[in-house]
């Protein structure tokens, strides 16, 4: 759109609109109310829209009009009254003069009328001469007349609200002619407080600033909200004139909200804070026994901020910190507030109070203030403890080395075994993150063994499970927990880390069930820990999502990560939980769903990081399953880059990978690439990859291969039969071979899903059996999974020669593939060629990807005029012409 607006959509509106429409056609009118700029005028402009059989007069309230008698209607009535003549008659009479049918009587901001236009309004609706619309400001005084209509129950009253957040999404999306990221609806709808009027004058300032941009086919926000002039102007006519105490009030509130009422009072006075609340510029919320007072709406803060000077800025900063150091800082936040105006005002002194704060505001889920404030800690002198409560935020901040770099110029200070130790935890996770996972094990075997103190060998222990988890050894890092655990009771902070990773690891084992059992036993205690153990928090939600999934319980998946993915700072959504819900799309069917979640989550994630490859590589999965083969080797290609340096994020690749060349049509190399997937999976004990990437070997055809080994993850008959996965490649350098369920130390997936699919893959060729697990897919919500097993099951029963039986499971496969909106899959290409070979499938798939004949018969290993034999032949059978023609028939899927 090129930074420029449409017309504004009128969206959200729907239910008001047919309650005044219901209200005009069925009675004397209605009254719509609602504060300035929530879309009062608009909603009732089209409610008059299209209406026919009526005589509409307009009539608009305006300070100016008011001070002359009938000064709204003016432009309609015309001559002097006759003698001894009402004067509302009189008005009524040229009213009803004003055209042919009914007479409609639309006055907007009715608030603001002249006395006799009011008692026109009223003596109008009284006498039911005319249908009335009238619109009034909430909050404002009315003139009697106008009250009288509703309060002596004339016309009905309709509240207006702001527009909802999924209201302002809609708007949004017509506005701007495009997708609009959650996130970035989600902070419009905050800023804007849902008002029609500053939502559309924030988006112009924000396309005018460059701050809200199309990317990748969503228009995101980045960067601060700029107040435009006219925004400026606008929000400071809503705050109207202040008097000096007034302003004071308003500024104070707007630098320090929420600001408990009586601490308020006594830096101004009383009068004034109930003045400049009676106008409705602040408004009172309890807390508990406490009382604050926040601004009336989000903008008005920017606007007082905004017109406040440098030296003005610091004084009112310097104020509401004196003000409540006085108090004696009893709540923690209180600590952070001081400590924030302190900074921002230029008199933060002490070191220790940095750093406290920093640490407070890490546990409150804001990194760049934590980051913000252990800098100025470390200016002032903070020393070691400072460095490395650094180094941790930088570390989700996406910058790593910058955190090595500061961690290792500090390594010569610490002087006390709890500097040191504190040291060499930061250091040693900062490094497992960058992937020198050797040396990060180095630092803190060697921190727990110079610890006398057994709460720092605990500490160690704790991030060097970390470690081993980053590394992929999930055995070790079990065992580092446990070494945790021998060193006696753990502190708040260490029980939560650990625990967190507890649950982590048993998940991603496939131990399912226990990582859910600690996260619902710990969880509910986060407001004890959470300041604490800032890492703990969305470690406990990648485990809970991991669990969900691998055991098919797809509605929590879903529910925890979408919460995750609401974590008021982005920078801690650092598993990158998109990716979790990306896959919870992807098995429901719901893929393009599943682009989309990726998009959101990329648009607010550091970049250059593991977590956003994990993400990306799930953003190349469901593009690979739409057909968007071209989009989804670019996705792949960028997730490679980043997420290779942990295993359990190059899991994502190696199972998008697979489904990017089987959208190519090469599903002999996608059957390689599946055992890869599988045997990394098995080497670091991944036990939920495994079992996905097994699965996979059955969708694409190759169930003898993963039948045995899919049921020695679930459990099923003592796992007697060994699947034979032999794997070449780079991944497994000297042909690695999994088989048996002593390959990896016996790993198994609890939950109900592992038993499912190792009856899918024992199910394939039995059409019975086929049913039965499709119904089973159905039933848990695994659509794409239940569409391709009962297209496997028309394949058997066609097979079988019983084509009744055949063409009935058709029916229902098309039935599921239709509701798996765009998927293509080996499965479903089958359902829609039945009567190809194999070998016509295989050229009918590249020819649809695009590849010439020369091309197919080379990755087929024929002679190009075969391969245009095979090609031909195929066309015949499915009645079209050429290959474009072969690509409608397969998206028509």
């Amino acid at each position: 759109m090129n930074g420029q607006l449409g017309g504004w959509p009128f969206a959200g509106r729907r239910g008001p609109l047919a309650s005044v429409r219901e209200a005009l056609a069925s009675g004397t009118g209605v009254m719509i109310a609602g504060e300035a700029g929530v879309g009062k005028s608009r909603l009732a402009a089209h409610a008059l829209a299209g209406l026919k059989g009526y005589a509409v007069v307009r009539a608009l309230g305006t300070e100016t009009a008011a001070m002359i008698p009938f000064g709204a209607f003016a432009h309609v009535l015309t001559g002097p009254p006759a003698g001894g003549e009402n004067l509302l008659r009189w008005a009524a009479r040229h009213l009803r003069a004003a055209g042919p049918g009914e007479l409609l009587v639309s006055v907007d901001d009715a608030h603001r009328l002249d006395p006799a236009s009011a008692a026109l309004v009223h003596y109008l609706g009284e006498g039911g001469q005319a249908r009335l619309l009238v619109t009034v400001r909430s909050g404002e005084p009315l003139p009697q007349p106008v009250a009288a209509l509703w309060k002596d129950e004339l016309v009905p009253r309709i509240e207006l609200p702001p527009l909802s957040e999924d209201e302002v999404g809609r708007v949004l999306a017509g506005a701007l002619g495009g997708a609009v990221a959650a996130e970035t609806v989600r902070h419009l709808a905050g800023v804007s407080g849902g008002n029609a009027l500053y939502l559309r004058e924030v988006v112009h300032a924000g396309l005018a600033s460059g701050c809200l941009t199309e990317r990748d086919g969503q228009w995101r926000w980045r960067g601060p909200l700029s107040v435009s002039t006219r925004l400026r102007e606008l929000v400071s006519e809503r705050i109207g004139h202040l008097d000096e105490d007034e302003r004071e009030v308003l500024e104070l509130v707007a630098f320090g909200e929420p600001l408990g009422t009586a601490p308020l009072a006594a830096l101004t006075s009383a009068r004034a804070v109930e003045r400049v609340e009676d106008r409705g510029l602040v408004a009172a919320t309890g807390d508990g026994r406490r009382e604050h007072l926040r601004l009336g709406h989000p903008l008005y803060g920017e606007v007082v901020r905004a017109g406040c000077g440098t030296l003005r800025t610091r004084r009112r900063l310097r104020m509401l910190a004196e003000a409540l150091e006085a108090t004696g800082l009893r709540r923690r936040e209180d600590q952070l507030r001081a400590a924030v105006w302190r900074l921002d005002s230029g008199s933060a002194t002490s070191p220790g109070t940095l750093v406290a704060a920093a640490r407070l505001a890490w546990g409150r889920e804001d990194p760049w203030l934590a980051a913000r404030l252990a800098r100025a800690a470390i200016d002032a002198g903070a020393g070691v403890s400072a460095v490395a409560l650094l180094g941790e935020v930088l570390m989700v901040l996406g910058d790593a080395d910058a955190a090595v770099e500061e961690l290792r110029r500090a390594s010569t200070e610490a002087a006390t075994e709890g500097e040191r130790a504190l040291h060499a935890c930061s250091l040693g996770i900062n490094l497992a993150w960058a992937g020198a996972d050797a040396e990060a094990c180095q630092v803190l075997d060697l921190a727990a063994e110079q610890a006398s103190d057994p709460v720092w060998r605990q500490e160690a222990y704790v991030y060097r499970c970390v470690a081993e988890c980053f590394a992929g050894r999930l055995s070790g890092a079990a065992r580092a927990l446990e070494l945790a655990r021998e060193n006696g009771p753990l502190t708040v902070r260490s029980a939560a880390h650990a625990d967190s990773m507890e649950a982590w690891v048993a998940a991603y084992r496939g131990r399912t069930a226990h990582a859910l059992a600690v996260a619902r036993r710990t969880m509910p205690e986060a407001d004890g820990w959470k300041d604490e153990a800032p890492h703990a928090l969305p470690s406990f939600l990648d485990a809970m999502c991991a669990a969900q999934v691998f055991s098919g319980r797809l509605a929590g998946a879903a529910r925890t990560a979408e919460q995750a993915m609401e974590l008021r700072a982005a920078e801690l959504s650092v598993s990158g939980f998109g990716a979790h819900r990306a896959m919870v799309g992807r098995l429901r069917g719901e893929v393009a769903e599943a682009v989309r979640w990726c998009a959101d989550d990329l648009a607010r994630m550091p970049v250059r990081e593991p977590y956003p490859g994990r993400v990306l590589a799930e953003q190349a999965h469901a593009l690979a399953l739409l057909g968007r083969v071209e989009q989804a080797g670019e996705s792949l290609a960028q997730a490679e880059e980043l997420a290779s340096r942990w295993p359990f994020t190059r899991q994502h690749v190696l199972h998008a990978r697979v489904w990017v060349r089987a959208a190519a049509g090469d599903l002999d190399e996608a059957v390689r690439l599946c055992l890869e997937a599988a045997a990394h999976a098995e080497r670091h004990e991944l036990a939920g990859g495994l079992m996905f990437a097994l699965h996979d070997l059955v969708r694409l055809g190759a169930a003898g291969a993963a039948a045995g080994r899919l049921a020695a993850l679930a459990g099923l008959d003592g796992a007697a039969a060994a699947s034979d996965l032999r794997v070449d490649g780079p991944d497994a350098p000297n042909g690695l071979r999994v088989d048996g369920p002593g390959a990896s130390g016996g790993l198994r997936v609890d939950g109900p899903l592992a038993p499912l699919l190792a009856r899918h893959a024992r199910a394939v060729g039995d059409p019975a059996a086929l049913a039965a697990v499709a119904a089973e897919f159905e039933r848990r919500g695994l659509l794409l999974y239940a569409a391709e097993a009962t297209a496997q099951e028309a394949a058997a029963y066609r097979d079988a020669g019983r084509g009744t039986l055949a063409k009935g499971a058709r029916t229902r496969a098309w039935a599921l593939a239709r509701r798996c909106a765009g998927v293509v899959t080996p499965a479903l290409v089958e359902l829609a060629t039945p009567d190809l070979t194999p070998r016509q499938r295989e050229c009918v798939r590249l020819a649809a990807a695009g590849l010439t004949n020369r091309q197919i018969a080379d990755r087929l290993t024929l002679s190009t005029r075969t391969a245009a034999n095979h090609l031909q032949a195929a066309y015949d059978k499915l009645g079209v012409n050429d290959r474009t023609q072969v690509g409608r028939l397969l998206t028509a899927l």
